[in-house]
């Protein structure tokens, strides 16, 4: 992972963040932690694919080859 990468993780932990994985899903929650692979566990995740109805899932393990792309939370 590049050093620009590892920086904006580090920054997220803790913090709520946005992946898209795979087939299209969306899934928010605060990313707990991470590796080099991009794997990921989010806590309080909930699946956001469809806006009007969202799903509580807990805790999720993501292997990272699923991330589409993740968003970090806003700055202030």
């Amino acid at each position: 992972m590049s050093d620009i990468a590892t920086k904006i993780f580090e920054e997220s932990l803790n913090k709520v963040v946005l992946v898209q994985l795979k087939g299209g899903r969306n899934v928010r929650g605060r990313l707990y932690s991470y590796d080099q692979h991009m794997n990921l566990v989010i806590e309080d995740a909930e699946d956001v694919t469809e806006t009007d109805r969202t799903k509580k899932l807990g805790t999720l393990i993501v292997r990272g080859d699923n991330v589409v792309w993740i968003s970090p939370p806003p700055t202030s």
